[in-house]
């Protein structure tokens, strides 16, 4: 229905980043009531998955449906646009490919220039989002089956934070005294 008060306008060829070499990319931009009612859509192949070599084959007869599900998964709120089709692209290749709308102003937090409370809220933040993508992803009982009933997987869990957190110390100790030494330029209270 939503696309039905949009009309094909043009596409164009996306060159893509580093993580994505060797998949066909386009983007096609839809209009609405006039020019200045666009609608971006990102048409990308969907390859399968680099598991399947190793493991059987994907349960999805669509490489771009099993990206599309592992999105819808992932997160938390996602695009209405999102879904996958299997068709001749432009350049007469046929294959599978998922589709959403395009938001190409990606931002990335300054971890650089947050103070030390706000980069800890930060890291709060994403592990918050880390966990909640889990914690969908994951098949809870089966989870919860291979953990047992014991607490032992707490404790090793628990053990290996306190160790990672001590290795954080010594590295910050090594760090500073780099920096006392001049081995290592630092500015301090930015």
């Amino acid at each position: 229905m939503l696309f039905s008060r949009f009309r094909y306008e043009g596409r164009a060829r996306k060159v893509v980043g580093v993580g994505s070499v060797g998949t066909r990319v386009w983007i096609v931009l839809m209009l609405g009531r006039d020019e200045d009612d666009p609608l971006l859509l990102q048409v990308k192949e969907a390859q399968p998955s680099v598991l399947e070599f190793y493991l059987s084959p994907s349960a999805y007869g669509n490489a771009g449906e099993r990206v599309v599900v592992g999105q819808r998964l992932m997160q938390a709120t996602g695009d209405i646009l999102l879904g996958w089709l299997h068709a001749v692209g432009p350049d007469g290749h046929e294959d599978d490919y998922y589709v959403h709308q395009l938001h190409d102003w990606k931002g990335s937090a300054d971890v650089e220039s947050m103070s030390p409370t706000v980069l800890a809220d930060h890291g709060r933040s994403c592990g918050e989002v880390l966990a909640r993508a889990h914690a969908r992803a994951g098949d809870r009982i089966a989870i919860a089956a291979y953990l047992g009933e014991g607490d032992r997987a707490d404790r090793a869990l628990a053990q290996f934070a306190a160790t990672y957190a001590q290795q954080n110390a010594r590295d910050y100790e090594a760090l500073r005294a780099a920096v006392t030494a001049g081995r290592v330029a630092a500015e301090n209270d930015l």
